[in-house]
């Protein structure tokens, strides 16, 4: 057969099975009707041939053709779905090639986590996917900064899928957060040494660290069980927005930052490859000009790009289809449990059950932090409550399903809920809802802390909240600021501890509140049914996913 001069996109020949509602590799598919006529000498019908038992022409046949279109594109729909927030997309079919394509783009690396025993309990039927956003400039030329960095973790992501498929709940973790990092060793055997207080980005790339290390920091800070982790570097974003065919994106005022690179006037805009990944670094040209305020100029980013993923144009098209597949799968770098074609899919088909409209993306809670003002600490309770929310699969999309009713209390005891100060837990100087506690676990035993707040909120200490793991210890203490020693004791007292367990703080400042860590002496019990937070931190940050109003400010 004669070669045509002109190329036929692979995309092309990946053509939508209407028996099985899968796409499949067709060669002939993307050449005009009438190249393959001339290359296999079979003549075509003539155009105007009437309509006969072999031919669908005329109006019968207009008929069936419109109706076999809408009933393809109703089996692509219902085959593809959306493939969601993490925008992986390998649906193209299970022929060999296909398989072997996808499967040799993706870099998958096994991460060293510890024993069972030093991690938060397992999520069940929910998902939790650590996103790691990495600066890496590795391949990259000197106008991204810092030429050959090797990237630490720029922007985090926690993508929490509900058990039920009706919700998601997106925590962004600031890069300046100050953090203990624990030790941890990488997937070449070599081990790296903890720190008790460093900068949150520092869990990936410095020392030599790994995304495993960045997934144990994660756990250790929040108490939340990760399942897996997707690392995406700059040129993934320039890759997967260019394969969408651009994402909208919003500016509030006009936006001129020379550090990004971005140029651009007020209003909506489409943008990807080189301007999409300007437009999510920038930070010196918006807001109060840090971390804090690109955050939910990313969130808005991501949220367009799903958008833009689960639409009909893309799900319809094979090119594109094929074209995201291809870029994510090159692009993103993933944990071994989810390193082959198969899983991504599986993965990918699982979050996209999820509507957009109930996909919240919001900020943990913090303040300054007061040994720094360029860094940042957990904002308590209320990062701890956001924690909670999660570990506990509770819902902050308000347009979700109400979460089930708590289990009844036990006779002779109060609803969680609804449980007024025991009198054994307070004085009369001292209101149980109002003392902020922070419960950090240095026992050695997983689940101790929200075993702690689960029961000190049964006491009425509705402001207690988890914290990240304090260093092993033999007792459990409670520190205190000045002036708040009948806090402390009242907390002691609805714990059963000794007075000499508790101990001023003189580093602590008023505003703080009291500090329990618990030692190898806590007693193990069960958590209190129900205790989990039921509403989200007042003022807390959020975006949509559906939200196509949000603009950089």
């Amino acid at each position: 057969m004669q070669q045509d001069s002109q190329e036929v996109d692979p995309a092309d020949q990946w053509v939508l099975d209407p028996d099985t509602g899968q796409y499949r590799l067709d060669p002939a598919a993307g050449i005009p009707a009438q190249r393959r006529r001339t290359a296999s000498r079979e003549p075509g019908p003539a155009p105007d041939a009437a309509p006969g038992p072999g031919n669908s022409g005329g109006r019968g046949g207009h008929r069936r053709k419109g109706q076999a279109r809408r009933n393809r594109r109703r089996r692509v729909l219902k085959w593809t779905a959306g493939v969601g927030a993490l925008v992986l997309v390998a649906g193209c079919g299970g022929a060999y090639y296909a398989y072997e394509h996808f499967n040799n783009n993706i870099t998958a690396v096994k991460v060293q986590l510890g024993s069972e025993e030093e991690r938060p309990k397992p999520a069940g039927d929910a998902l939790n996917i650590l996103v790691i956003g990495t600066d890496s400039r590795e391949g990259l030329g000197r106008e991204y900064g810092d030429e050959g960095s090797t990237g630490h973790a720029d922007t985090t992501l926690l993508f929490h899928v509900a058990k039920d498929r009706s919700n998601a709940t997106v925590v962004s973790l600031p890069r300046d957060l100050m953090v203990p990092i624990p030790d941890c060793e990488t997937n070449t055997g070599k081990k790296i040494p903890g720190s008790s207080r460093a900068m949150f980005n520092e869990s990936l790339g410095q020392e030599g660290r790994d995304p495993g290390c960045t997934w144990k920091t994660v756990e250790k800070m929040t108490g939340i069980r990760v399942d897996h982790f997707v690392m995406v570097n700059f040129d993934a974003v320039k890759t997967l927005s260019t394969a969408v065919g651009g994402v909208e994106v919003c500016a509030a005022k006009d936006i001129n930052d020379p550090d990004s690179h971005l140029k651009m006037t007020k209003g909506r805009h489409v943008v990807q490859g080189d301007e999409a990944l300007a437009f999510v670094r920038t930070r010196h040209a918006v807001g109060l000009g840090g971390d804090l305020t690109r955050i939910p100029l990313q969130q808005q980013f991501i949220s367009s790009m799903i958008r833009s993923v689960k639409s009909s144009d893309t799900l319809t098209s094979p090119t594109k289809l094929w074209k995201l597949a291809d870029a994510a799968t090159k692009a993103l770098t993933v944990d071994s449990g989810i390193g082959s074609v198969d899983k991504l899919k599986d993965l990918a088909l699982d979050v996209s059950k999820v509507d957009t409209k109930n996909i919240t993306f919001t900020t943990v809670p913090v303040l300054d932090d007061p040994k720094d003002n360029d860094r940042l600490v957990l904002k308590q309770p209320d990062a701890g409550q956001v924690f909670s929310l999660v570990a506990n699969d509770r819902s902050l999309t308000e347009t979700a399903a109400p979460a089930a009713p708590s289990a009844p209390a036990a006779p002779g005891t109060t609803a969680p809920a609804a449980a007024a100060p025991s009198p054994t837990a307070t004085t009369p100087a001292v209101d149980a809802k109002d003392v902020r506690v922070t419960v950090r676990n240095g026992s050695g035993t997983p689940g101790q802390a929200q075993q702690a707040v689960d029961k000190l909120r049964a006491k009425g200490f509705a402001k207690a909240a988890t914290a990240a793991n304090a260093p092993a210890t033999p007792a459990t203490s409670i520190s205190y600021p000045a002036g708040k020693s009948a806090e402390a004791a009242a907390l002691a007292a609805a714990l059963g501890l000794p007075a000499d367990a508790t101990k001023e703080d003189p580093k602590a400042g008023a505003r703080d509140g009291l500090v329990l860590v618990l030692g190898k002496d806590a007693p193990a019990a069960p958590a209190t049914p129900g205790a989990a937070p039921t509403e989200a931190p007042k003022d807390l940050q959020r975006v949509q996913a559906d939200d196509t109003d949000v603009c950089a400010k």
